[in-house]
């Protein structure tokens, strides 16, 4: 694989760094592009925003950049003092609609403008971060609405892209990952219950998922797996 790029988008986040990182780090990647809305990005992508999306993509097409994988780490839980609905009279338009966005909107519109990018002829990747609190047959303790539904949506839009592309890509591997719980901004004011063992910094969590990955077959595509290689049912 080598002289291969990688871009990672939602690189500033505590994910998202050591995503890209560890991917600087192998020898199988010549390069490694970081996307975000930070000033450091070399072009900036907004999740919010389709036209920063294709802008970003047509960036990416005007300097000749064809990626084998692409890792969407991004995702959004609570922002200032809203967060993860406990009950019914929580919900709020506004927070639902934002939660789609970044978990399932966004991550589909970085496939539309992003997959037609990369070499179909080529075992390509493309991955982004889901939950498995997203498993509609593990939600047993019910609540965070808009964050299971989006990552619900998520895991749906990963399905349905990895079955159109597989038609134009018979080696394409198309896959949800979900890290665990990582000690992030993301995840912080939720890590109180969460035995040390199972908290990963930022780089662990990185190898984990960069080891699933890798071990994926086309096959695979479709699917969501967590951190440990396991995959999580619908």
């Amino acid at each position: 694989m080598s002289g291969k790029t990688a871009v990672v988008i939602g690189a500033t986040g505590g994910i998202g760094a050591a995503i890209a990182d560890a991917l600087e780090a192998d020898d199988r990647f010549d390069r490694v592009i970081r996307l975000s809305r930070s000033t450091a990005s070399p072009v900036s992508l907004d999740l919010y925003s389709e036209y920063s999306i294709r802008d970003a993509a047509a960036w990416m097409k005007d300097n000749k950049v064809s990626p084998s994988l692409v890792f969407v780490a991004t995702g959004l839980l609570h922002d200032g003092e809203r967060g993860p609905e406990k009950s019914l009279r929580q919900l709020d338009s506004d927070w639902l609609v934002q939660n789609y966005q970044i978990n399932a909107v966004g991550p589909a519109l970085v496939a539309k403008h992003f997959l037609p990018l990369m070499d179909r002829n080529d075992s390509i990747r493309f991955a982004a971060l889901s939950a498995r609190v997203g498993s509609i047959s593990d939600n047993r303790l019910g609540g965070w609405y808009g964050y299971r539904a989006s990552k619900a949506a998520l895991n749906m839009m990963i399905r349905n892209l990895s079955i159109e592309w597989s038609r134009k890509n018979a080696n394409s591997i198309i896959v949800a990952l979900h890290p665990g719980t990582v000690d992030t901004a993301l995840s912080e004011p939720f890590q109180s219950n969460v035995p040390d063992e199972q908290l990963f910094n930022s780089p662990r969590a990185a190898r984990q998922l960069l080891d699933v990955l890798n071990g994926l077959k086309p096959a695979d595509s479709g699917k969501v797996f967590a951190w440990d290689g396991t995959e999580i049912q619908p």
